[in-house]
């Protein structure tokens, strides 16, 4: 009895899987195809149209216009300093003394020589004016009054010869007071009060350094000339300092001159920019960037410079249609900027082209638009595996 009860069992579970095998053999196979896929989201920017400059961009150095080490003409002992390390000064301000007692000394012997000098001038001029009409009446001798009028030439150079001992002296007496030879800035003092300074000293009393104005000297590429010449030609050349990093703008001066000859060995020109640095932004001896505006395109296309894809065709961009559709287009890119593109061919303007989420594009992918926080970037670690 038990066997034919097992045996009843089994047959009933045999008899219900044939009938799902026959019942998943009468079902239609799904295809995947058809299956719609998911829009990819991107990040999408329209094609802008406005007047856009032409910019070089090169790196350059901070100078100063005027730099001079406050050196001592004469020697002495340095009885004063006239002003604070780090101090704007302008030109003519005192900025040490040194003792004068010895070339004022000089400067009063020289004077009274002249003094002594022109005194005897005027005795000797006196007798020639006494002895002259005594010599028509045959009272004085010839050879008395040529003898006097010898002397008196001879005193004459003399005394020229006693005041170019007084301007000697006077220099020298104002070469003992050190003065700015122009506005600047003045550094770290080189030598303490009570030192004996001497023409021949391999340091100064400071190094003066001139700040406003300053210049900054950079190297563009040698092909670049033409462009920066014909931009000469026109007219003033606005230049713009930015910091190491590019992203602070430090100044903006005039573009000052091309240097006569081109680095041969770089294949670079210097070029030579002044600034006004009314903030004291620009230092002598840093590094800069600088861009050179040469021209203005109008109504010209632009794109971010995210948006620019490069494969071994040249740069193109994915663009898309109304449909949100995206399409490969190939162009040319005239200049990257800050962040911008200029696109010379291959776009129009109102056009929209994806600036983040290329990597999982191909063409007729069917996309959506997203914020840039919503869309993943893809980097040589996770190139490929994302979703």
């Amino acid at each position: 009895m038990k066997r034919l009860s097992r045996l009843a069992l089994g047959g009933a579970v045999l008899a219900a899987v044939g009938a799902g095998i026959a019942r998943y053999r009468a079902e239609p196979a799904t295809d995947p195809q058809a299956i719609p896929a998911a829009p990819v989201p991107v990040v999408t920017a329209a094609v802008q149209q406005h007047d856009v400059p032409l910019i070089l961009t090169g790196i350059g150095t901070v100078q100063a216009l005027n730099t001079a080490s406050i050196r001592s003409q004469v020697t002495g002992i340095l009885e004063s300093v006239g002003f604070t390390e780090g101090q704007a000064v302008r030109r003519g301000d005192v900025l040490a003394r040194i003792d004068p007692r010895l070339y004022q000394a000089q400067l009063d012997q020289a004077r009274a020589q002249l003094a002594r000098d022109q005194a005897l001038l005027t005795n000797q001029q006196t007798n020639l004016h006494r002895d002259e009409p005594l010599l028509q009446r045959g009272f004085a001798t010839d050879e008395q009054v040529t003898g006097e009028r010898a002397r008196i030439a001879q005193t004459q150079s003399t005394i020229e010869a006693d005041q170019a001992l007084i301007a000697h002296a006077a220099t020298q007496l104002d070469f003992a007071t050190l003065r700015a030879p122009f506005d600047g800035i003045t550094g770290i003092r080189l030598i303490d009060i009570g030192n004996v300074i001497h023409p021949t000293d391999p340091t100064g009393v400071v190094i003066l350094t001139q700040l406003q104005p300053i210049s900054v000297v950079f190297t563009l590429p040698s092909a670049d000339i033409p462009a920066v010449q014909a931009a000469l030609a026109r007219g003033p050349v606005q230049t713009i300092a930015y910091d190491q990093a590019g992203t602070r703008i430090l100044d903006t001066g005039t573009l000052l001159l091309i240097n006569n000859q081109a680095d041969v060995r770089s294949g670079t020109v210097q070029l030579k920019a002044t600034f006004p640095n009314a903030q004291r932004q620009l230092w002598p001896g840093t590094f800069v960037n600088v861009q050179v505006t040469t021209a203005t395109v109008p109504q010209a296309l632009t794109v971010p410079t995210d948006a620019i894809q490069q494969n071994d065709r040249g740069p193109y961009v994915f663009v898309v249609a109304r449909d949100h559709t995206v399409s490969p287009r190939p162009v040319r890119v005239a200049q990257r900027v800050r962040g911008t593109a200029l696109v010379a061919e291959g776009l129009q303007a109102g056009e929209t082209v994806v600036v983040q989420g290329q990597y999982r594009l191909t063409p007729g992918t069917t996309v959506v638009a997203a914020e840039p926080g919503q869309v993943p970037t893809t980097t040589t670690a996770s190139a490929g595996m994302l979703p």
